[in-house]
């Protein structure tokens, strides 16, 4: 579902932004999610957050917003990718190309957006066998693998010109920003924060209208081609509870996200997702209990949300595997990887 539009307090919060030179230009996206959040940081070098997904509607969304703030695309000299989403690296090719931008990103990021064909081609076969393993039927998984490769046009290719690292001090002109490394939601999600206002760029690590889905992705730096057989899958939810708690550390005034409003309380929205999480892991277990068998995820995700977990298979796999992830931690739940489909039971 697209996010809330903004309220009262979420006006307030872009105004203290806007006011310490930050700005959100909103641009539309195919997606249900609904637009995407660009940001414009003023200084004496001009940077652009994000580029949104490679759409001539998104192009044009992204002029007017430069335009009303008396900018253009060329005057941009910075632009920095948060994550691997189609939906924030589909333009940074082109916005590059036309501003000649510096397009700055994580180093581990770097491969996936020099080299967009061949990664996102890898990403939409390990969801195929992700989906396989755990009890989507073949001919539903075969159908979503054919429309991902139709996706994925919303993405492209852009060459990197500099990457930074977890921890390091990114200066642009008279700004100074602390990159982070916050996997979960994406394997390359990355925030920057800046010490001296408080401001926090989040990308979509942190949102206020909803809770972002620790989406099961290849973990950055790994090898491609198929999974051995015994490779256990990625826990992206178990290390988004991480760098959420690592992020309630930092001091933040607004905490500005890729969809939706700013974050005012970051700490109070940090808990209240946490505890949401402990909340759906309990949800599946009295299912799993209710059940009186094992069931796969894909069952599991087909009980919660009936055919949404058909249309939407790979996504509510993630969302069921990564509270499943948690069980299985507290020792609440076993797996059962025996045969092709896995699956789980409460001890």
């Amino acid at each position: 579902m697209p996010v809330s539009k903004l309220d009262g307090a979420d006006q307030d919060a872009l105004r203290i932004a806007a006011e310490a030179g930050i700005h959100r230009i909103p641009v539309p996206t195919p997606f249900a999610i609904g637009d995407v959040n660009l940001y414009l940081v003023e200084g004496d070098r001009l940077m652009l957050v994000d580029a949104g997904p490679n759409a001539a509607t998104s192009l044009g969304a992204l002029e007017t917003g430069l335009r009303t703030l008396g900018r253009r695309i060329a005057d941009l000299e910075v632009l920095f990718v948060t994550h691997q989403h189609i939906d924030h690296i589909g333009l940074a090719g082109e916005i590059a190309r036309r501003s000649g931008a510096e397009l700055v990103c994580l180093d581990l990021l770097a491969p996936v957006l020099e080299e967009w064909a061949v990664y996102s081609e890898q990403d939409d076969d390990d969801a195929f066998l992700l989906m396989s393993r755990h009890g989507v039927e073949p001919h539903v998984a075969e159908a979503l693998h054919a429309v991902a490769s139709v996706v994925r046009g919303w993405g492209a290719p852009a060459s990197v010109d500099r990457t930074v690292f977890d921890g390091e001090t990114l200066t642009v002109g008279d700004r100074t920003f602390v990159v982070g490394w916050r996997p979960g939601h994406s394997p390359s999600d990355t925030i920057l924060h800046e010490p001296s206002t408080g401001i926090l760029l989040a990308g979509d690590h942190l949102l206020k209208d909803i809770s972002s889905n620790a989406v099961i992705a290849r973990p950055m730096g790994e090898p491609l081609g198929p999974w051995p057989a015994d490779r256990h899958r990625p826990t992206p939810l178990l290390q988004y509870r991480s760098s959420l708690r690592a992020t309630w550390d930092l001091e933040v005034t607004v905490a500005l996200g890729g969809h939706g409003g700013p974050v005012l309380g970051h700490r109070d929205l940090i808990d209240a997702r946490l505890a949401g999480h402990a909340r759906r892991a309990e949800e599946f277990l009295d299912l799993l209990r209710r059940a009186g068998r094992p069931l796969s995820a894909h069952e599991i995700a087909t009980e919660r949300w009936g055919e949404v977990a058909i249309t939407q298979a790979f996504l509510t796999l993630s969302e069921v595997l990564g509270h499943l992830d948690m069980l299985i931690g507290d020792g609440a739940v076993d797996e059962d990887r025996s045969e092709h489909v896995v699956r789980f039971a409460p001890r």
